[in-house]
């Protein structure tokens, strides 16, 4: 039987996120986002040098930075480099949820042009998590033509 190119279980694009704190952040993430940990590979120190969750049908993989890394945390960086975007069934629930785990609003959810509900939080480690629910399927032309009076309102 021929190896799988990609592992079953994954998918083609998997976040992985370095985390000062990484053992407090899988905590964070299963309370907030109901993380499941499938596995986690100790490190010098008591430090993560690598963990994978489950969350959705989607891995998430983190560990703690190293020196030898040239993937950095947040901290280290000054501020988030990226974002990890996230669909799921009910956004105001998990928006809910996370804020009660301690991620703060960057962004109050909202019904998007595009047919999303859309919000944007920061969890206590620095990295920046868009939650989204899709509640409208559009045409393209539809997104289109929302797009340019969403614009125009910003001015």
């Amino acid at each position: 039987m021929a190896v799988k190119p990609i592992p079953e279980g994954y998918h083609s694009l998997t976040p992985y996120l370095a985390v000062d704190g990484a053992a407090k952040a899988i905590d964070f993430y299963k309370e907030a986002f109901g993380a499941q940990e499938n596995m986690r590979m100790p490190g010098p120190d008591g430090k993560i040098a690598h963990a994978e969750l489950q969350v959705g049908d989607s891995k998430l993989m983190l560990s703690d930075p190293f020196p030898q890394s040239d993937v950095q945390p947040p901290s280290e960086r000054g501020g988030p480099t990226g974002s990890v975007f996230m669909y799921v069934e009910d956004v105001n629930a998990t928006f809910e949820q996370a804020q009660r785990a301690g991620a703060k609003v960057v962004t109050e959810l909202e019904d998007m042009f595009w047919g999303d509900r859309f919000g944007t939080l920061s969890d206590p480690f620095g990295h920046v998590w868009s939650l989204a629910q899709h509640t409208e399927d559009l045409t393209e032309e539809e997104i289109a033509e929302r797009s340019k009076a969403a614009m125009a309102e910003m001015g």
